[in-house]
């Protein structure tokens, strides 16, 4: 691994807003003065891409078979050789750049086979290091300065591929049970990973997202977190916010709102305060 920072967003459970996660990190990174690649690995839906208002575009380009080299291709035995086919610049079709300063490599109805096409490979170290070798080789010569991966929404090949380039998982969790439960099984995954393969694999960031304080469970919920993961929970939460959502819907982050609601505020001043944060823990390690 080089100098480019790298974290992937990981729970075992969908709908914890690891994709608005990934995107919003990525402009508080950029704001902050970082040169920041975004990787999505969630699936063909192309969430990542629509939050930054490029996703029709690409779908475009999909529709008409030009999508070409995608994500899914840098999995594959040929890739290297395609790379060099390609040129002295083998990802300029693949890297989209935003409107919002940080550049994208999206997500692609290819994405729907290769968990079962990684599974064909015997060896594991060969199946769940494919993605390490692209980043390594191929991503790390751009000058990013850190790279955050978004990962499909439960444990399987590909997953297993971005917690193993990234050495990093950041988990946004929501304030119940349920989520303390997820966030814990994470971190049992992540040991036994790194006890199965002699590597080191750290819970670097939890973030609290979609927090509403004017419940009193929630607010022993964020104690419990903070006790629980000292030095990975982010310094605040993220609250719940309508304006995110509508941002996401048209295609941008809460950074991009000319007048933001308090709240939408309040989770800018957290994801900035949290990109922050990562940043310190992927330099210095360190475990939970």
């Amino acid at each position: 691994m080089g100098d480019t920072l790298r974290a992937a967003a990981f729970l075992d459970k969908g709908g914890t807003g690891k994709t608005t996660t990934v995107a919003h990190l990525g402009v508080a990174l950029q704001q902050q003065g970082h040169r920041v690649l975004l990787v999505d690995l969630a699936g063909k839906q192309g969430d990542l891409a629509k939050h930054f208002g490029v996703w029709a575009d690409y779908q475009d380009r999909i529709d008409a078979d030009e999508a070409w080299p995608n994500i899914s291709t840098v999995f594959d035995d040929a890739w290297p050789t395609i790379a060099e086919k390609l040129g002295d610049e083998p990802l300029a079709d693949l890297v989209v750049s935003t409107a919002e300063g940080v550049d994208l490599i999206p997500a692609h109805p290819g994405l729907d086979t290769l968990d079962s096409e990684l599974s064909n490979i015997d060896n594991a170290r060969q199946r769940y290091t494919r993605l390490e070798a692209f980043l390594d080789e191929y991503v790390d010569s751009l000058g990013y300065d850190v790279v955050l991966i978004d990962l499909p929404g439960m444990t399987n090949n590909v997953s297993y591929n971005g917690l193993w380039a990234a050495r990093h998982a950041i988990t946004p969790v929501e304030m119940g049970p349920f989520e303390a439960e997820q966030a814990d099984a994470l971190r049992r995954d992540l040991e036994k990973i790194a006890a199965n393969f002699d590597m080191e694999i750290d819970l670097a960031l939890v973030l609290p997202n979609k927090v509403d304080t004017r419940t009193k469970l929630a607010e022993e919920y964020l104690e419990a977190f903070a006790a629980e993961y000292p030095n990975a929970i982010a310094p605040d939460y993220v609250p719940y916010s309508q304006d995110i959502r509508n941002a996401a819907e048209q295609g941008r982050t809460a950074f991009a709102l000319v007048e933001p609601s308090k709240t939408a505020q309040q989770a800018r001043d957290a994801y900035l305060s949290a990109a922050a944060r990562l940043v310190e823990r992927l330099g210095g390690g360190g475990s939970e």
